[in-house]
């Protein structure tokens, strides 16, 4: 066999599957067919939202953030580690988060009143209650992270291939447009792609695909905002808050106050851009969900509207300037947060369903890997 390993696609879950296989001494190549990686692992927040994930996405959270620190000291990809704040504006977040610290303890979260809260975002929310601190939580900026990672992969040895696409799979063998690949493992990486490869396991996991709408702007007043930023709204997203006894009065009052922002499936949060970013001190403002099979070629003016219009409540802005849009796409399935299988002798199609890819592959790779 040519390789230990082969890896289609160099999104971050293919990645993270080379960084390990690499320091295990596997002799591993990485198969990607764009001329660098332009899909969910760029188009996100870059941020690593460890604290809020729950059950076994926890557990891979808190691995793939010290695999982040790891490569911040060996590859020198900027790392932040300043947190997230929540901002709590309603009684109800204000409860899930009391709810929440309680469950995670001191080190995980930190309550803190509307003072703490604002020294801590750099500015004051209208109407801020008070929020929550999560210390644990990482920031990176994606569009230049995950291709350093490439990088600093192909510098330990690891054939990373880009503008090669593959046709197809089996058993110790990848078809490509610029022949073929043996090795001993395959795995599939291609996020909601997977039903290009295997459509039956696709269809058996219930894979979806989810749309997003994203923008980047200007920072009002040029403020500096150093953690991540959740709203009441993530509160209804992230398992780790969803799970609490107050998530249901929260999710009836938001239904009953914004019904187009649940029905736009909104998780109004932001992070800002690194000042190493082409972008540095940008906002990165998002997100709505929409979900279906195929993805619709029209975008919905009136959810960046919403976006634009929540946010400048949240700031305190008059105006927001919007220099870039984009969709993003990321695989969701009803059946968890991941998709791990073997549809054929020595092939693996992983796939992370359900947006958190930044945020726990480096753990999830490390799981499947023997």
């Amino acid at each position: 066999m040519d390789f230990d390993l082969a890896i289609v696609g160099a999104g971050i879950v293919g990645l993270a599957h080379a960084w390990h296989a690499s320091r295990a001494g596997l002799r591993v190549v990485v198969l990607e067919r764009d001329g660098y990686a332009v899909g969910a692992s760029i188009r996100n927040f870059g941020h690593i939202c460890t604290t809020a994930q729950d059950d076994i996405a926890l557990e891979y959270a808190l691995r793939a953030r010290q695999e982040w620190l790891t490569l911040a000291r060996e590859a020198g990809i900027p790392v932040r580690a300043e947190g997230t704040v929540v901002v709590a504006r309603r009684a109800e977040e204000l409860a899930v988060l009391e709810q929440f610290a309680a469950a995670r303890g001191a080190d995980q979260v930190t309550m803190l009143d509307p003072a703490g809260a604002s020294d801590r975002l750099g500015f004051t929310p209208p109407g801020l209650l008070g929020a929550a601190h999560l210390p644990l939580d990482l920031r990176v900026d994606s569009p230049t992270a995950v291709p350093a990672l490439a990088a600093h992969l192909a510098a330990l040895g690891v054939d990373v291939r880009f503008g090669v696409n593959v046709t197809g799979v089996e058993s110790g063998l990848v078809h490509t447009t610029r022949g073929e690949v043996r090795a001993e493992r395959v795995i599939v990486a291609v996020g909601h792609d997977v039903d290009r490869f295997f459509p039956d396991l696709a269809a058996e996991h219930g894979v979806t695909r989810c749309r997003l709408r994203m923008l980047e702007a200007d920072a009002p007043r040029g403020v500096d905002v150093a953690p991540g930023v959740l709203t009441g709204l993530s509160l209804l997203r992230y398992d780790g808050f969803a799970r609490t006894a107050a998530a249901a009065e929260l999710r009836a009052a938001i239904a009953a106050d914004a019904p187009e922002l649940v029905a736009r499936g909104v998780n109004l949060m932001f992070t800002q851009r690194l000042p190493h970013s082409e972008a540095a001190g940008r906002l990165v403002l998002g997100d709505t969900h929409h979900y279906e099979d195929t993805e619709s070629p029209f975008e919905d003016e009136e959810s960046d509207q919403l976006l634009l219009e929540e946010f400048r409540r949240l700031l305190g802005a008059d105006e927001l300037r919007v220099r870039r849009r984009w969709r993003g796409v990321y695989a969701s399935s009803p059946q968890g947060p991941y998709l791990v299988a073997d549809p054929l002798p020595g092939v693996t199609a992983v796939s992370v369903t359900s947006g958190i890819g930044m945020t726990t592959a480096l753990g999830l790779a490390a799981s499947v890997l023997p």
